[in-house]
């Protein structure tokens, strides 16, 4: 029997490959809603069996609204993931989340207008619980990585999830300020909600590169500054995601309720559900409609 693969890792602008994988090997995986972003490089770091996929595909093909997310989620379950450490580029909405910093949000505002964010529909109807959007005890440990790796790391705070691909308007950016949100990005939002119908633990890993178009400072800000700090984060984030992964590794049976967001969340008599839709959710109905 193949050792099962626990922990998903999704890299974002900047992260097309997670430096210190060993017996590295691909899966191309086919899924009931398409390819993945890319292929899927599985490996060992740190002691421990991981997954690695490019968001955007390696050499940044895919805008925030073509990301199949549905299918990145879904090939993670296939392979067995049961937690995902996810990493974003993002915005800072506030002077105090520096360029170079790292947050790991724990709520989400959604402004996204043009993506599927659910498996469920086609006859099963799935509410799940989602007022804690990440995982909390994923981001503990997370949190732990990120001081062992010497990098700035915040927990808690508000992630602004926005369509793109273009940029806000000062407007917009003043008015998320408003709102209290501390940072902005396009593709987190997506991800949480179909990792907890997934019942996969979630936690992003958000990477500031610079301040949003609100600052003073925003426009003055060059391609290459900004491209720098993506190298500078995505050195960073090996390190933390690195510290995680031994962490994980250590720390035994999820302890969170994470993997069983499901139980009470199936609304549709069984008896109801098509056959087709039955089948394209096995792997995250399995264990509840036999």
């Amino acid at each position: 029997m193949s050792e099962a693969i626990e922990i998903g890792i999704i890299g974002g602008s900047g992260l097309y490959a997670m430096p210190g994988l060993s017996e590295v090997e691909e899966r191309t995986i086919e899924t009931p809603y398409g390819a993945p972003s890319d292929a899927l490089v599985v490996g060992r770091l740190e002691g421990a069996r991981v997954a690695f996929l490019s968001r955007h595909g390696r050499g940044h093909r895919l805008s925030p609204t073509e990301v199949p997310y549905r299918a990145n989620v879904y090939a993670m379950k296939l392979l067995g993931v049961e937690q995902i450490l996810s990493l974003s580029a993002v915005g800072s909405l506030k002077e105090e989340h520096r360029p170079l910093d790292f947050l790991l949000p724990d709520q989400f505002i959604d402004r996204t207008q043009h993506r599927a964010a659910t498996f469920f529909g086609e006859g099963l109807v799935a509410h799940v619980g989602f007022a804690e959007p990440t995982c909390a005890r994923l981001r503990g440990i997370v949190a732990e990585a990120g001081a062992a790796a010497g990098v700035p790391v915040r927990a808690g705070g508000t992630y602004v999830n926005m369509e793109g691909p273009a940029f806000s308007t000062r407007a917009e950016s003043n008015l998320y300020r408003s709102w209290g949100a501390d940072v902005i990005g396009m593709t987190n939002l997506t991800e949480a909600k179909l990792a907890r119908e997934a019942e996969i633990c979630y936690v992003t890993v958000a990477m500031v590169t610079d301040y949003d178009c609100w600052h003073p400072a925003h426009d003055a800000v060059t391609v290459s500054e900004i491209v720098a700090n993506l190298t500078k984060n995505a050195a960073h984030a090996a390190a933390v995601v690195a510290q995680a992964v031994k962490r994980l590794r250590a720390g035994g049976e999820r302890s969170c309720g994470c993997g069983s967001t499901l139980r009470h969340a199936l609304i549709t008599d069984p008896k109801l559900v098509p056959a087709a839709t039955r089948e394209r959710l096995r792997p995250l109905i399995g264990k509840y409609f036999a």
